[in-house]
């Protein structure tokens, strides 16, 4: 286990419930002030808000992702414009606009996006002032995982979605819309995923990162000049005002870039933080580290509650036998650690004609308490300990209004799950006090959670697969110095 394994013992210090969570230098890179923040529930929020707040940019929209696709459409049922064609039309509008696309490598062989245009180009690219760079600087296997928008340098969008097919979806997430199809006209089932927006220092605090991404992948030093104008999109009401926000990252080592894992040491401080609640949004469920620190707290009598809700499907033979049967070893093992019956773990379902239809969750949360909530790029599997780049926002509660804000949220998305009101929960957890009792007196509709198999079958595996650390490692495959050379030759 490396030095950047984040469940060694000064972690534990650091992850006290009465202390602070966000420790800058060991769990994030820094705190900054945001003077506004914003919950995007589902990709109709996230890609409403970037609609609205792409029409101001006047200088600069950088987009950082592992994956893009210029055909999708911001909004299925009125845009005839393809996002694309929306860039093109703003720089030729705008003389001073400059559109910078970064997208991991292999995204052409691994995405869901059209490999031709991203190898090739498109129309809409044939502009001196759009540029789309395919970034090469990562060790092998490992992928270009953040999702970052950056506009004029003073207002950003950070989380699980990239700007690509297959993310658009609605709160109700139906099993059969006719709205969630993909450019080429194929259907995808429905899909739930978190993202944030963010103004204020903050906001120029992650575009630093996204311009020392594209440094480092072009070569190009980018400065972005500030826009006195209010890029906040017009009718998004914030859901948090003038709180500090933490910036994680992962990042392996590359050049003279030593490793960096500050998102999974700040995922394990903030699960030993919490009191009375864990709230987990997950598309894996598969770090060891995880679930050693999950196994802990549920042996506690005095523990909180722990609730995760992950996604059921796997999409190809290898994520299957990796990611599906490893979580199912990790269910068996929570499930054996839970002496005061506080664990529950599901994946959601909406009402369809025969079987209930599956909800796919591909959102990264983790929410503790009314205290905290972390959202961003990171999954809770290996490789996102620190062979892939990874980004993630962290709002640590200072006032209750925040607190107020964080509980909102957590209500909100159990609400969604449930098919129930938001405010039906807020009610239920004054009474109950419990994530878990709250869940259950709610959980009858045809829209519900549903929990996994696995955890009627206790006789099964509990450790990780054996080739969890070919297909699913913690780091680079390759030396740090061979890694440290081929950085240095692209600098």
């Amino acid at each position: 286990m490396g030095a950047a394994f984040p469940a060694r013992p000064a972690a534990a210090v650091r992850g006290r419930a009465d202390s602070p969570i966000l420790s800058p230098g060991w769990n994030c890179w820094r705190t900054a002030r945001t003077d506004r923040a914003a919950f995007l529930v589902d990709g109709c929020a996230y890609f409403a808000a970037l609609s609205r707040a792409l029409e101001g940019a006047r200088r600069s929209i950088m987009i950082v992702g592992w994956d893009f696709d210029g055909r999708i459409r911001l909004d299925p049922e009125r845009d005839t414009e393809t996002l694309g064609d929306r860039l093109r039309r703003m720089v030729e509008a705008q003389p001073d606009l400059e559109v910078r696309i970064l997208v991991w490598s292999t995204a052409v062989i691994h995405g869901p996006s059209a490999t031709t245009e991203l190898l090739i180009g498109n129309r809409w690219q044939d502009h001196p002032r759009i540029t789309l760079t395919l970034d090469t600087t990562h060790p092998i296997y490992a992928a270009h995982h953040q999702k970052i928008v950056c506009i004029d340098g003073n207002l950003c969008f950070v989380g699980g979605m990239d700007l690509t097919v297959d993310r658009w979806d609605t709160h109700d997430h139906l099993s059969d819309d006719p709205r969630r199809s993909t450019p080429d006209g194929s259907t995808y089932g429905p899909v739930h995923d978190t993202h944030l927006l963010l103004d204020g220092e903050a906001a120029r605090a992650v575009c630093m990162l996204a311009r020392r991404r594209w440094q480092e992948a072009t070569g190009e030093e980018v400065t972005f000049r500030p826009n006195a104008d209010d890029l906040w999109p017009a009718g998004l009401e914030p859901d948090v005002r003038d709180s500090d926000i933490g910036i994680s990252r992962v990042m392996p080592t590359w050049g003279s870039r030593a490793a960096v894992s500050e998102s999974p040491r700040l995922t394990a401080d903030a699960l030993r933080a919490a009191r009375r609640s864990i709230f987990i949004e997950a598309q894996y469920l598969t770090a060891d580290f995880v679930g050693e620190v999950l196994e802990a707290r549920l042996k506690e009598p005095d523990g909180p509650d722990v609730v995760a809700v992950v996604s059921r499907a796997t999409h190809t033979l290898p994520e299957h036998l990796i990611m599906g049967e490893n979580r199912n070893r990790l269910i068996r093992r929570l499930t054996k650690a839970d002496r005061y019956d506080r664990f529950r773990i599901y994946h959601p379902v909406v009402p369809s004609e025969g079987e209930a239809c599956a909800v796919l969750i591909h959102s990264k949360l983790i929410l503790v308490d009314d205290r905290y909530v972390r959202i961003g790029s990171s999954n809770l599997n290996n490789r996102s300990i620190g062979l892939d780049t990874e980004l993630d926002i962290s709002i640590e509660a200072q006032d209750e209004a925040t607190r107020t804000a964080i509980a909102a949220l957590r209500d909100r998305l159990i609400a969604e799950h449930l098919g129930q009101a938001p405010a039906d929960v807020a009610r239920l957890m004054a009474e109950e006090g419990s994530l878990v009792r709250v869940i259950e007196r709610l959980n009858s509709g045809a829209r519900h959670l549903k929990p996994f198999d696995a955890i009627d079958d206790m006789k099964g595996a509990k450790r990780p697969v054996m080739m969890t650390p070919i297909l699913d490692p913690r780091r680079p495959f390759e030396p740090d110095w061979l890694l440290r050379l081929r950085g240095s030759k692209r600098a």
